[in-house]
């Protein structure tokens, strides 16, 4: 079987047999891919520390019975450090990447805006110093906008309830289980 190339960021690991790993990656091409990385858990591994989560990797996969196989791995940029050091900015990734494996429900399925959209969000969430941003605000943004990309928008222009525009009627509450804003 053919080999493929692509790059994606670790959303998950789970522990498989002795020392392999079941790495679960976004990526750019293929959309959510599971695989497995044999031997990572051992001490003398290569690329153990490579395919952790919050990782953008560059990985060389070949396609298996039920699972792909990572032959290769090659770090393009670890979120990861900056992450762990702040307990909030850990928990927003953390629920980033949850985020972004729950709304790519196919494996193999292209979906290239959610993962150029946790790409910027981990980038945004990484930054620290002058730049930093509040991380509750990072996360809020990444929801709303990766519902919006998976179809899932809320009605902020008219009422999610009865229809009527903003100009027509005076929205005045987010109603969470109508969908949006609601009028009076």
């Amino acid at each position: 079987m053919q080999g493929y190339r692509d790059d994606g960021v670790v959303l998950r690991t789970q522990k498989l047999g002795e020392a392999d790993r079941i790495i679960t990656l976004l990526t750019r091409q293929n959309g959510r891919v599971r695989a497995v990385a044999k031997g990572v858990r051992r001490t003398k591994s290569r690329f153990g520390a490579r395919l952790e989560p919050f990782t953008h990797v560059d990985v060389m996969l070949h396609p298996g019975r039920s699972l792909d196989v990572i032959t290769q791995a090659e770090v393009i940029r670890p979120y990861g450090a900056p992450l762990a050091e702040d307990y909030p900015r850990y928990t927003a990734g953390t629920a980033m990447l949850e985020t972004a494996e729950r709304l790519t429900p196919m494996e193999k399925e292209p979906a290239l805006r959610q993962f150029l959209l946790l790409i910027g969000g981990l980038r945004t969430l990484s930054e620290t110093g002058e730049d930093a941003r509040e991380p509750r605000l990072v996360l809020d943004a990444y929801l709303l906008r990766s519902l919006a990309v998976a179809g899932y928008a809320p009605a902020l222009e008219e009422c999610s309830r009865c229809g009527a525009s903003g100009e027509a009627k005076r929205l005045t509450a987010f109603a969470v289980a109508a969908g949006g804003m609601v009028c009076a």
